[in-house]
C-alpha cells in the first residue's frame, strides 16, 4: 500500500483558490447568459459547435464526444432547442440509426445575440484580469491538464 502523499501548504493553497475560482467563475458565467439570453452554457455550447461545423451540422453522437455528454443528456439539449426552433433534428441518410443536429436560422440569430454578453463576461471575469503572459500560462496549464484527463485528444 503506497503512503498519501498529502498536499504541503502551498500546493493547498493553490488547489483550494484554483477550485473556489473556477466554481465561482462558471457560476457567474452561467449567472450572465441565462440572463441575457435565457440559456444555459450547454446550449450555448451546443449552438457554437455546430454554427462551426459544415455545414451547421453535426451527429448526434458527435456532439456528445465534443462536449463530453451522455448521448442521452445531448439527445435532451438537442430536444429542447428544437422547442425553441434553434436547431433542428433529421436522419443520417447513410446509417438509419443516426441522427444529425442542424443549426437554424433562427439557432445562430440566437448565438449572435447571445455571444456578446458572453464575451463581455469571459473577459471581465478572466481574461481582463490577467496579464497577457498570465492568459498564456492559463492555456498552458489547462492544456497540460487536458492531456491527462482527455489522453485520446
Amino acid at each position: 500500500m503506497t503512503e498519501t502523499r498529502w498536499l504541503n501548504d502551498e500546493e493547498q493553497r493553490s488547489w483550494r483558490a484554483f477550485g473556489l475560482a473556477t466554481r465561482l467563475l462558471l457560476d457567474r458565467l452561467e449567472r450572465d447568459l441565462q440572463e441575457a439570453a435565457g440559456m444555459p452554457p450547454t446550449y450555448y455550447e451546443l449552438l457554437v459547435l455546430l454554427s462551426e461545423a459544415p455545414d451547421r451540422t453535426m451527429r448526434m453522437s458527435e456532439l456528445a464526444r465534443w462536449t463530453h455528454s451522455k448521448p442521452s443528456r445531448i439527445t435532451h439539449a438537442i430536444s429542447k432547442l428544437e422547442q425553441a426552433g434553434w436547431v433542428r433534428r433529421q436522419h443520417l441518410a447513410s446509417d438509419r440509426r443516426g441522427w444529425l443536429a442542424v443549426l437554424t436560422d433562427e439557432g445562430l440569430a440566437a448565438l449572435r445575440a447571445a455571444a456578446p454578453r458572453h464575451l463581455e463576461s469571459v473577459r471581465t471575469y478572466l481574461i481582463d484580469v490577467l496579464s497577457p503572459e498570465q492568459v498564456s500560462q492559463l492555456g498552458d496549464i489547462s492544456e497540460t491538464l487536458l492531456k491527462r484527463l482527455l489522453p485520446d485528444i
